[in-house]
């Protein structure tokens, strides 16, 4: 094909045959959501462990999803394309660790499997979001971000509801010691099939343009080592020492106020970023051309304000998110079933509820996401809707807190349910429209730093206010996660004035 100023415009067939790979893959993380604290519970560890176990989830994340974005910015593989080769590798991983999760025999096997599942599922999505500003023009990106999160909803009410599902056709829910219950063992395997099958259709599908077509939609995309380089090398090592000293901070602060371990970790990547800075900007200065370290260091230090003020927001949406993720399973069916022995009958279908909730929102958020956000966003803008979506989400949180009845529970999952919708769509279709698209996938592995950041402290922060404040409540976890989405929609006012 020759190369032309536009892109072919997409028909609601072609958007969603780019995302329903996303559908795979969301599959997985509902999975490994509704059911990895019942799976390390029934294993033998205690409500207070469960934090630091979920750290391999986000801690990966954080480390693969830059490196992703960047290589998959400079990758092309022919007919398999640029971001599609990262689709497909993913989700072998992926399926594979689905697959061996349920049959872990003890705790350090269904952590490491944890810790694998995350990576792949990183791999398979971050080229996901670059995917979709790839393949449309501007005009069409907050249509594709808003199937890509139909499909993200739609996959999650699979994914959430499919252990409930089976035992409603008569699979055992019982889990003996140590065991895990053959509903869960069963959808995993499901999962891991309907993860690779969803991926290989868009793999199938989709025809990616050529790095020519690429320099015809957008000028020149050749590699920017000159300009990452001369920027290094004039940057100051004082601020790097600062992020070394934040570090060295964090991790003195655990001994002296008696912190979680967990917290060493933070401590221990605040430290390694400020420590990678400083290589970077040595290399800079010598003359060396900027390598893949210089171009992440590069790239995060020369984020665009809207990129900025966008990520605080972001910070605080994925610590709302996290802490509904780990601490719900143990909230209802010790505050609604009167269970905290993950053994016992009523634990079990407590959990069950969980994943009916969990489906709940989700579906919520893959309907908002093709009806009431694209009316909202085309009369308030982007920026305003995603505020009202924010504090619809801050709404369903707090209402916990005013139920008594689980299945009155359901009334509260579509707030949060709009709020997914919301964080899943509308931050990636401001971004998309506004970054450079040579840069497209390494600044969306970025911008995922602040959705991983704000897991990690929620895994080991959140893990130490819960020990000492309400250990045997973690209901109350869910007043920060309504007070996050209330700061995370203040922090959007600043994106609109950048806008």
């Amino acid at each position: 094909m020759t190369a032309t100023t536009t892109r072919a415009r997409q028909s609601w067939a072609g958007l969603f045959n780019i995302s329903f790979g996303f559908f795979g893959i969301q599959i997985g993380f509902a999975l490994q959501n509704a059911n990895m604290s019942r799976i390390f519970q029934s294993l033998g560890t205690s409500l207070d462990d469960l934090p630091a176990l979920w750290v391999a989830a986000p801690l990966t994340g954080l480390l693969v999803q830059p490196v992703i974005g960047h290589l998959s910015d400079r990758t092309w593989l022919g007919r398999l394309g640029r971001r599609r080769p990262y689709f497909l590798g993913g989700a072998i991983l992926a399926a594979i660790a689905l697959v061996l999760m349920p049959e872990s025999p003890g705790l350090l096997m269904a952590a490491m499997l944890l810790w694998m599942l995350d990576a792949s599922l990183n791999i398979s999505m971050e080229p996901f979001r670059a995917f979709v500003g790839d393949m449309l023009d501007k005009d069409q990106h907050a249509a594709g971000y808003a199937v890509q999160t139909a499909c993200i909803g739609a996959g999650a009410v699979f994914g959430s509801i499919f252990p409930w599902l089976l035992e409603h056709l008569g699979v055992s829910n019982a889990a003996g010691a140590g065991g895990i219950p053959d509903t869960v063992r069963f959808a995993f395997w499901f999962g891991g099939a309907a993860l690779f099958l969803a991926v290989l259709w868009t793999v199938l599908t989709t025809r990616e343009y050529s790095p020519e077509q690429m320099a015809g939609f957008h000028g020149a995309t050749s590699d920017d080592q000159d300009q990452v380089t001369a920027v290094l090398a004039a940057r100051s090592v004082a601020g790097s020492i600062v992020w070394i000293g934040a570090g060295a901070a964090v991790i003195v602060a655990v001994a002296a106020l008696g912190l979680e371990k967990e917290v060493y970790l933070l401590g221990a990547l605040l430290a390694a970023y400020g420590v990678a800075s400083i290589v970077a900007i040595l290399r800079a200065r010598s003359g060396r051309p900027a390598d893949m370290l210089g171009h992440i260091v590069g790239d995060f230090g020369g984020m665009p304000v809207l990129m900025k003020r966008l990520a605080v927001a972001q910070f605080f949406s994925w610590s709302a998110l996290f802490i509904m993720w780990i601490n719900t399973t143990p909230i209802v069916a010790g505050a609604f079933y009167g269970a905290a022995d993950a053994q016992s009958p009523s634990y079990q279908e407590g959990a069950n509820w969980v994943d009916v909730l969990f489906a709940t929102y989700n579906g919520v958020a893959a309907i908002a996401a093709l009806t009431l956000l694209p009316l909202l966003a085309r009369r308030f803008g982007q920026v305003r809707t995603h505020i009202v979506g924010l504090s619809c989400g801050a709404a369903g949180f707090a209402s916990f807190f005013a139920i008594s009845d689980p299945k009155l529970l359901l009334v509260s999952e579509i707030g949060i349910g709009i709020a997914w919708a919301s964080i899943l769509a509308m931050p990636y279709a401001i971004l998309a429209s506004s970054l450079p698209q040579r840069k497209l996938g390494i600044y969306m592995g970025l911008f995922n730093v602040f959705v991983v950041v704000p897991q990690l402290l929620v895994a080991t922060v959140m893990g130490s206010i819960t020990k000492y404040f309400f250990p045997t409540q973690p209901v109350w976890t869910l007043a920060f996660a309504a007070g996050a989405l209330v700061l995370a929609a203040v922090a959007m006012t600043r994106v609109e004035a950048a806008r």
